[in-house]
């Protein structure tokens, strides 16, 4: 992967250039998200956490975002907007529907009172997140203004959103194992719906 700092290198290039440039941003977007997601999703349900859950679906939706980026860039002439189009309302949807999930379980957790376990893998996850994500999502979103591509430059908010939720995140379950806060991964787990709302009407709208 090329790093972000090196995209300026890529100014006034080609457009096939720049397409197979974008292209190797989603594939690894897929490759690091899909581990992500297995990560924890396995986490969650070992310490019971909401927030680490929802971050797992998160790299889910990050994920089918990637292929729908990839799958864009492969169309060319006549199929080319239309494939734009596509691909900026399916990374729109999944963030409406992930974000519906994440509020509704963070809801029961706060009425039901449920506490989530400290979670060592959510830490070193969220971590590791907060430190790739950023660079991969200004990357994205360099190239997606030399493409003039809103499918792309939506994937790429959608990337820097995942270092938000990270953030978001790590605060929850540092609160919760290092001060007992019950409430604090589901509330960790609302503010990750409220950003997904926000960059789902981003999408649609933006």
């Amino acid at each position: 992967m090329i790093e972000a700092a090196e995209i300026p290198r890529l100014e006034g290039k080609p457009t096939e250039v720049l397409s197979r440039y974008a292209i190797g941003l989603e594939y690894f977007t897929v490759g690091w998200n899909v581990v992500e997601a297995i990560v924890a999703l396995v986490a969650g349900w070992l310490a019971s956490s909401i927030a680490l859950e929802g971050f797992g679906l998160d790299s889910i939706i990050e994920t089918i975002s990637g292929l729908t980026l990839l799958w864009r860039f492969r169309q060319q002439g006549l199929e080319e907007e239309h494939a734009e189009t596509r691909a900026v309302h399916v990374v729109g949807l999944t963030f409406f529907a992930l974000a519906a999930y994440v509020g509704y379980e963070a809801g029961a957790d706060l009425w039901l009172r449920r506490t989530p376990q400290f979670s060592p893998p959510g830490i070193i996850l969220a971590v590791l997140s907060l430190v790739v994500m950023p660079a991969l999502g200004v990357a994205k979103r360099r190239v997606a203004r030399q493409l003039k591509s809103r499918a792309l430059a939506a994937d790429g908010l959608q990337t820097l959103l995942c270092s938000y939720l990270s953030a978001a995140l790590l605060i929850g379950l540092a609160l919760n194992g290092g001060l007992g806060w019950w409430w604090a991964d589901a509330v960790a787990a609302l503010a990750m719906a409220g950003f997904m709302i926000r960059e789902g009407l981003e999408a649609f709208f933006g």
